[in-house]
């Protein structure tokens, strides 16, 4: 006895390359998975420079969640959403003083 049950054709989109996270002029990081970053990674999925992420550490803007064995400071998922809302900022050509106050006061309603 034949089967004679075809199986529906399924597409599957393919996984977005590196090369075509920029649509329509707006960037689109990569998926991030859940770990501690070091400065080179979050360079890497944040599309800034590693003085940028090394300049906000500096000025409160960003905080280092922890350092490495070797000295390496390691940031968290957060500092992905934070680096969102200062890049808002900037957009909205507020100063860093003025960005870093308000993060401040987000950071003292969050607890």
């Amino acid at each position: 006895m034949t089967d004679t049950t075809q199986q529906e054709n399924t597409v599957v989109p393919a996984p977005m390359a590196a090369s075509e996270s920029v649509m329509s002029g707006v960037y689109t990081r990569r998926p991030i998975p859940p770990k501690l970053y070091r400065i080179g990674e979050v360079v890497s999925y944040a599309n800034v420079s590693r003085q940028t992420i090394h300049n906000y550490t500096t000025m409160g803007l960003l905080q280092e969640s922890s350092w490495s064995a070797g000295g390496h400071r390691l940031y968290d998922e957060s500092v992905f959403q934070r680096l969102d809302r200062i890049a808002e900022q900037k957009a909205q050509k507020k100063t860093l003083q003025e960005i870093r106050d308000n993060l401040t006061q987000l950071d003292s309603k969050a607890g």
